[in-house]
């Protein structure tokens, strides 16, 4: 699997007309409405959307860090050099502007820690771009032309749920860089949510060719509205093989409402439950004829779940009308529904259907402390904050987890030298439990000889041992 950067290959059907016709402007063309009409072509819908698909450069300055320096003889000898060399690493993709103010979407790849971001029109004007919001759980980012003084052209959503497999879309974006490129396909898949990409694992699948470059670019249907935003291909040779996937709509909407509303994170619906998903075993045990839907594994005390009646054990079959077939088909569900309504879940709890009403609020996020531990130990650089239910939501673990959670690491930093990942949750250092991020801060200031320290990756229990 790799991650894209797509656009697309304006790819005009070609129009068959004997010598005596004139070829037809591209006014008098339209969308092909059956099979007998491909040599009719795409051009009406292009140049509507064309002018807000966009080129996203962005660039960041990296030190080029000499090898010889990880080994102790040789900086015993020699020293360690006060300046490293240093160079720009530059990324490219797409993007689309969703507000006529001048705000793009893209993906997060694309733009993971830039110091620069420039976007290119299609008119090949180019403008500065701030991030606005980043939101790794869907690898989306949000961005704002900078010093833009006129209205931009947009693109509005489609409704992604209504999509269908078969459905004409074309693909638009940037790909190896060779400029704004179109291409169309159809909807092979939908709800494919086995990808692996985000948290949110819930994709629309396009055999329309999408290659490196057209991350964060268009998606569109036969309409000219925004189905999906680009964001992975599988691909086995790093071009495309006709699997792409895009984020779909809904997802984005959200996400660009939370940029909107000048949030820096995403405000989604908390469930306040843990969900596994059904195996042929599990459905064998429960008497099911298949083995779909979320299974519920625990349900956090007063959480809106618990407060609505779910139980452990019951299976989740469905959300306002929709089917549900896995747990992460009703993480995206769930995700996309607005905030301070109620959703409706189809439960079945032992053979007997049961319809609750789930209210849709954020996680809890009382107490949550946060620190940059920036004393000379393996912790330094990394972000650090205690295990609130919002904290374990946005992380992905149990509500009831104990200890303190690196929720962030800087880039040349000794936590990032030593191996630290975002979601190592510290239990101990030197046999000091860590309950809070004063514990972990105060630790950190104490320089011993060997650092021992417990933590958990994955739900697996750690123990390191590193020289001081």
């Amino acid at each position: 699997m790799f991650r894209s950067t797509w656009t697309a290959v304006v790819t005009a059907l070609c129009i068959a007309f004997s010598a005596h016709f004139n070829p037809a402007s591209a006014q008098d063309r339209r969308v092909p409405s059956s099979p007998a009409e491909l040599r009719l072509s795409y051009a009406p819908i292009v140049q509507r959307v064309q002018p807000a698909v966009v080129n996203v450069y962005a660039a960041k300055v990296v030190q080029n860090r000499n090898p010889l320096l990880d080994d102790p003889i040789f900086r015993r000898f020699f020293g360690v050099p006060g300046q490293q060399p240093e160079q720009m690493q530059r990324s490219l993709g797409s993007g689309v502007i969703v507000d006529a103010s001048g705000l793009v979407v893209t993906n997060v790849h694309v733009i993971e820690g830039a110091d620069q971001v420039k976007v290119s029109l299609s008119d090949k004007r180019e403008f500065e771009a701030e991030i606005l919001l980043k939101d790794s759980r869907t690898d989306l980012a949000v961005l704002r032309l900078k010093d833009a003084k006129e209205k931009f052209p947009t693109l509005d959503f489609t409704n992604s749920d209504e999509l269908l497999v078969g459905d004409v879309v074309l693909a638009i974006g940037n790909p190896f860089g060779v400029g704004q490129t179109v291409t169309h396909g159809i909807i092979s898949a939908l709800a494919r949510t086995q990808v692996g990409i985000t948290d949110y694992q819930f994709f629309i699948q396009t055999d329309a060719p999408i290659n490196p470059g057209n991350s964060g670019g268009a998606l569109v249907d036969m309409s000219g509205k925004l189905a999906g935003i680009n964001t992975a291909i599988y691909s086995r040779s790093g071009g495309s093989q006709g699997i792409g996937f895009a984020i779909p709509a809904n997802m984005v909407r959200v996400v660009v409402a939370s940029a909107k509303s000048g949030g820096k994170a995403v405000k989604r619906p908390w469930l306040g439950a843990k969900l596994q998903a059904v195996t042929p075993e599990i459905a064998e045990s429960l008497g099911l004829r298949s083995p779909t839907g979320a299974l519920v594994a625990s349900v956090v005390p007063n959480g809106p779940a618990a407060k609505a009646g779910l139980k452990s054990s019951d299976l989740i079959t469905g959300i306002d009308g929709q089917t549900v077939d896995d747990p992460n088909a009703f993480d995206y569900r769930f995700a996309t529904r607005p905030l301070g309504g109620t959703a409706q879940v189809d439960v079945q709890r032992g053979s007997k259907p049961v319809k609750l009403t789930v209210a849709l609020e954020t996680a809890p996020d009382t107490g949550r402390s946060e620190l940059v531990v920036t004393a000379r130990s393996p912790f330094q650089g990394a972000k650090v904050s205690t295990i609130t239910p919002a904290v374990a939501d946005e992380l992905r673990l149990d509500a009831d987890t104990e200890g303190v959670v690196i929720t962030d690491i800087g880039g040349d930093t000794a936590a990032a030298n030593v191996g630290f990942q975002k979601g190592d949750i510290i239990l101990a250092v030197n046999n000091q439990k860590i309950s809070k991020t004063g514990d972990l801060e105060k630790a950190a200031g104490e320089r011993p000889r060997i650092w021992r320290i417990t933590l958990v990756r994955g739900g697996q229990q750690i123990n390191v041992t590193l020289g001081g």
